[in-house]
């Protein structure tokens, strides 16, 4: 029988995080598609039709998502918007191989509330890495998780190895610096 590790604390973000802003405002992703990449918003690069950009409320170190400009739910999205996503999640992967050389990696979409997502209606990819031995006692006995690093230094790291990664077919428009 599998073991279940529980993370009730994640419901309460759930509720706040995914409800809609007052006044009708934008998403999240909405709101980030328009900020400049950098370490106070996160975004790592931005491409074409869709940015790179590491999770605020990280499960490990890297915990990084890819999301379109364009709000939408659909895991088709266009050909090349879809393409793109694609392209850049596995640019973020090889980034975070060459950086922190983990395991191997979970890589998916929550689509709908039901399914988990904080953020329903516009679809984001997750890619989180992974080590053997990685999940410890503290998220079952606790509301927390123990994570290694500070989020402000993920951030320099991972971009730092994306700029050791070739492009290969994206287009970078933007991106963060390390400062």
């Amino acid at each position: 029988m599998a073991e279940r590790l529980w993370a009730g604390w994640r419901m309460a973000w759930l509720r706040e995080a995914g409800a809609a802003p007052e006044g009708g405002g934008a998403c999240l992703f909405c709101e980030l598609s328009g900020q400049p990449a950098s370490a106070e918003t996160l975004v790592l690069e931005r491409y074409e039709a869709c940015f790179l950009m590491l999770n605020a409320f990280p499960y490990t170190s890297g915990h990084a998502m890819v999301a379109p400009y364009r709000h939408h739910d659909s895991l088709i999205g266009e050909g090349a918007e879809r393409a793109e996503m694609q392209a850049a999640l596995e640019r973020v992967r090889r980034a975070l191989l060459l950086e922190y050389v983990p395991d191997g990696f979970n890589v998916g979409a929550n689509l709908g509330r039901a399914a988990g997502a904080g953020i329903p209606g516009h679809v984001h990819w997750h890619i989180v890495p992974r080590w053997k031995g990685d999940t410890n006692f503290v998220p079952v006995l606790t509301t927390a998780r123990v994570l290694p690093e500070a989020l402000p230094d993920t951030y320099i790291r991972l971009l730092n190895a994306l700029g050791r990664v070739d492009a290969e077919g994206l287009t970078i428009t933007g991106r963060g610096s390390g400062a």
